[in-house]
């Protein structure tokens, strides 16, 4: 009877205490008001392990105080077989902390996750976006999911998004004594607070308060760089009822090898002696991986499987040579297999694909650090990364998907931390020359020619392949700035290298391009390649970081109209910065305008006081793109 006592006492504080709770908006700091569209005015992340289960337990209550923080207040909520949602419940209030309604789980839409080039996926999506009367209004909601693993753990980011400020947030990970972790503190404060609970688990626990809003600010680092966040890792673990431990990358790339990709690349007969066949009399292992290469891309197409085990498990080699699909996973293993057959050795290899560049921590090994694969093949002196899932990707290109970042090879030794191929700006050119002819009517004809290198090499692989028609719409939608722009020939030429080479060659006719007005004509120096001023950021917080580099260098000669000349001044800009260097001029000699102009960005990480400067360059290309020349008659 004093047990029951005690717990009714125990539930009957609990209900006052959420009965005080008092969500008046006038109650926030008005130091957390600055740049915030949303404040979370008290949150408590709970992660508990039990049983080979992992159970987490979120409590949030967020102010959303304009339009602009209606998606922060959003509750996506991801289920599948492995992660069951328990329950979910929430409630609102108007800006006096007045409450307005309830929700439950059944007001949330429930949505297959499935994307455009998944063909199997059997993840779900629950969720709920409030549609307040007015602003500001708070939502209070919580929710319990049971994921059925202990191989990854979801991290503590309190402040994720631009714009949304925190009074308080509170991250606790709970587990048996003889359940050991690993954590990484990223741009943490405070230290974790350890202790344990009445059952005798071991808790870790964090805890921050009063975390201004941020701003968005361009040319920002990747947000891993300045966001605060909390990983979590295992020691030992079970997956799908695959136990496995690990504490370093060598050990997670072991276990991979051990039990999710050895003995899955076994192929029929028939396809090992077709790549015997098709290898023979080449002995240079670099060329036979080519070719086994273009065999692959032309033999498969990609398409995304995400079921079961799908999310770390390739599909069997002989599956992907029977069906001649596969997603990243199983196009590399079946790529592996391929190359395992002409003797040629390779390591599958796991990476933070996108264009920015995401690197895996390397002193914190954890299986959630990655969303793709690719190949490696550690030739003696010649390492060379393969793409595997684009089928016109060039051999040994890896564009700005997987470019430039620490990525994990997983070996029948062990995981190996490996750098892929930078491309520098030298690389990633964009080269044209144009000869333009406008006639007295203010009509031009044109000829011009495009060498895209590196990784706008990507510039032009749209065009490539698609019919003629759907070609046009496309350069048409290029040359935005050359007024009813009619193309009469149009070629595309790729130069397959490592770092590869295509060239557009183009031929048209625009009416109208120069505008006649009073006996002059009017038209943009610069119709093909503009650059856009950027927008300045007062007080700045994050260092300027641009991502990657490259070079665009631009000659266009103008033949004038019998009878006319430029009344200008002759353009002549030149701008050399760390970050970057622009030059641009014109020159008028018989009856042609010779316009060129170079701009070379570099990429790398700069102070914030750099920014102003970066502004300034901006506009001043920005500027001499935008610049109009005037004609008038001899």
């Amino acid at each position: 009877m004093k047990r029951i006592l005690t717990a009714l006492i125990a539930l009957l504080n609990i209900g006052l205490a959420n009965a005080q709770r008092n969500y008046d908006v006038s109650l926030i700091s008005k130091d957390l008001l600055p740049y915030a569209s949303a404040v979370v005015r008290d949150q408590d992340v709970y992660t508990e392990v039990k049983d080979n289960n992992t159970f987490y337990r979120i409590k949030t209550a967020i102010t959303v105080l304009n339009k602009n923080g209606d998606d922060l207040a959003e509750i996506v909520v991801w289920y599948d077989k492995t992660n069951v949602i328990k329950s979910i419940k929430g409630t609102v209030y108007d800006e006096f902390g007045k409450l307005t309604g309830k929700f439950s789980e059944k007001n949330f839409e429930d949505e297959n996750a499935s994307n455009d080039f998944s063909l199997f996926e059997d993840s779900r999506v629950k969720h709920y976006t409030p549609t307040p009367g007015s602003y500001p209004y708070t939502i209070a909601y919580e929710y319990e999911v049971k994921s059925k693993q202990t191989l990854n753990f979801r991290n503590w980011r309190p402040n994720p998004y631009n714009g949304l400020a925190v009074e308080k947030s509170t991250f606790t990970f709970a587990c048996k004594p003889d359940f050991s972790i690993r954590y990484k503190e990223i741009n943490l404060p405070v230290n974790v607070s350890k202790g344990t609970t009445k059952e005798g688990l071991t808790t870790y626990t964090w805890q921050l308060t009063n975390l201004k809003a941020l701003k968005s600010e361009p040319f920002s680092p990747i947000p891993e760089k300045y966001q605060t966040s909390v990983k979590i890792a295992p020691k030992s673990f079970v997956y799908a009822g695959i136990n496995g431990s690990f504490s370093n990358w060598q050990e997670l790339g072991q276990w991979s090898y051990d039990k999710l990709l050895k003995s899955r690349q076994a192929l029929p007969t028939g396809t090992v002696e077709k790549i015997k066949q098709l290898t023979a009399g080449i002995t240079d292992n670099k060329q036979k991986a080519k070719k086994i290469y273009e065999y692959m891309q032309g033999k498969t197409r990609y398409i995304s499987v995400q079921v079961g085990i799908g999310g770390y498990q390739p599909f069997l080699a002989s599956d992907v040579d029977m069906l001649n699909y596969g997603d990243c996973k199983a196009l590399v293993n079946y790529t592996q297999a391929l190359l395992k057959a002409a003797d040629i050795d390779s390591w599958y290899c796991i990476v933070e694909a996108g264009n920015s560049k995401v690197s895996m921590i390397d002193d914190f090994a954890s299986m959630d650090q990655a969303n793709h694969v690719i190949l490696c093949l550690p030739l003696k002196g010649d390492t060379t990364f393969l793409e595997c899932t684009n089928q016109k990707i060039p051999f040994g290109f890896l564009s700005d998907f997987t470019d430039d970042r620490i990525v994990l090879a997983c070996t029948p030794q062990g995981g190996k931390l490996m750098h892929t191929p930078k491309y520098n700006a030298n690389d990633n050119l964009q080269a044209r020359k144009a000869e333009f002819t406008i006639n007295n009517t203010g009509d031009m004809t044109g000829d011009m020619a495009t060498v895209y290198k590196g990784t706008q090499y990507d510039n032009s692989d749209e065009l490539v392949g698609e019919p003629l028609s759907e070609q046009i719409k496309t350069v048409q939608k290029m040359y935005t700035n050359i007024n009813n722009l009619q193309v009469s020939k149009l070629d595309i030429k790729q130069d397959k290298k490592e770092i590869p080479a295509a060239t557009e060659t183009l031929k048209f006719s625009a009416r109208e391009f120069a505008s006649a007005e009073n006996g002059k004509m009017y038209f943009s120096l610069n119709p093909v390649n503009r650059l856009r001023s950027i927008r300045d950021v007062r007080n700045r917080i994050n260092p300027v970081y641009i991502n990657r580099g490259y070079i665009d260098e631009d000659e266009i000669s103008y033949t004038l109209p019998e009878g006319y000349h430029p009344d200008m001044e002759a353009l002549n800009v030149h701008i050399n910065k760390p970050f970057g260097k622009f030059k641009a001029n014109t020159v008028y000699k018989d009856g042609k305008l010779v316009f060129k102009r170079r701009i070379e960005v570099i990429d790398g990480t700069y102070s914030k006081d750099t920014y102003q400067d970066l502004v300034a360059f901006y506009q001043a290309v920005a500027d001499a793109d935008g610049y109009t020349v005037m004609l008038v008659k001899n």
